[in-house]
């Protein structure tokens, strides 16, 4: 609050000596000239009337004093006009501007906000374009799929294990559109969700127990050695949507584990906070994966050669936050990756 007002008090100051100095320059370009007038004789310097009237020589005073105005304004605008051109620009639709301004400080405290609007305003662009890009691919890719299959079965010279294939393929299609859907929803739902209900006091570590043996199937047929270490832990929550945050970071940390890898899981407790990790010995991310790894749809690889859709991470996010925790990830490439859950004690 103290800044603001220190800036409104130097942009008051850097206005009023504006019109100040146009006031002084005014006045003493009319001395200027009253002096010259006198010195050649047009006007007399005693006490009688002047040979040029008054109310003409006050009237061009007025005439000097507003041109001097207008021309001083339109220097001391332009800078905003700079501004406003730019902002044209962004409006329709290129983000690339950029504004330049030095001088007075609250214009140049202007253009590095307005250049730092456009690049946060480019970045929302670019993935807007990459939500419609994979929404489009990972509803297309199994519709595409169903179809290309359901024709194939039409045909009368396949043998009955090509049959069975084909159907196996078609079911494994329609579930994994179906769960996409079902993520969409749940997400959607949460999104739109404030407030938890049903809190109980539950234990923590016992929760995670039970996720590592659901994924049992998963890591068992990966060969992956998990090293676990768990306090004892009695939170308050929902117990149902919480251990949608464990089920979904190991099937991530399972997915991007090497065959015969490591995956290392702690939950720790202090009189401030509960501390979860999970790290693995996959193939690491760079700062650009990182930045963007919560958002929906965004999927580090590209080739989306992995399975998934890029909903969960942004589904532990959300839940996270309904918890009043927090969840980040620290990662190298080459090195694997730690996901981090931070949740009040």
């Amino acid at each position: 609050m103290r800044d603001f007002f220190t800036k409104r008090l130097s942009l008051a100051i850097t206005l009023v000596m504006f019109v100040f100095g146009v006031m002084m320059a005014t006045v003493l370009v009319a001395a200027v000239i009253t002096f010259a007038l006198q010195h050649l004789g047009i006007i007399s310097n005693h006490s009688q009337l002047p040979v040029f009237p008054l109310i003409t020589f006050l009237g061009f005073c007025i005439l000097l004093g507003t041109s001097l105005t207008a021309f001083l304004s339109k220097k001391a605008l332009n800078p905003i006009r700079t501004v406003i051109d730019a902002t044209h620009k962004v409006a329709g639709g290129d983000f690339s501007v950029q504004v330049n301004i030095k001088g007075i400080g609250e214009l140049e405290e202007l253009s590095h906000s307005f250049n730092k609007m456009t690049q946060e305003l480019s970045g929302i662009e670019t993935l807007r374009s990459d939500f419609v890009n994979n929404f489009s691919h990972e509803f297309k890719t199994p519709i595409v799929s169903l179809r290309g299959f359901a024709k194939l079965l039409k045909e009368n010279n396949l043998t009955e294990v090509e049959r069975q294939e084909y159907l196996d393929i078609i079911i494994t299609e329609s579930e994994r559109l179906a769960a996409l859907s079902t993520n969409v929803l749940i997400l959607s739902k949460y999104e739109n969700l404030e407030i938890i209900t049903e809190k109980a006091p539950f234990r923590l570590d016992e929760q995670i127990r039970k996720s590592i043996v659901l994924m049992e199937p998963k890591w068992s047929a990966k060969e992956i050695h998990l090293n676990v270490e768990l306090d004892e832990v009695i939170f308050n929550g929902n117990e149902d949507l919480t251990q949608q945050i464990w089920l979904n970071l190991l099937d991530n940390a399972i997915k991007f584990s090497d065959s015969g890898g490591k995956i290392d899981i702690t939950l720790t407790n202090t009189k401030e906070e509960i501390c979860f990790s999970i790290q693995d010995n996959g193939p690491g991310m760079d700062d650009h994966t990182k930045k963007h790894l919560f958002d929906k749809f965004y999927q580090g690889d590209t080739s989306h050669s992995q399975s998934g859709n890029g909903l969960g991470l942004a589904l532990v996010k959300r839940i996270v936050e309904l918890c009043d925790g927090r969840i980040y990830a620290e990662s190298e490439k080459g090195k694997g990756s730690t996901f981090i859950v931070r949740l009040l004690a």
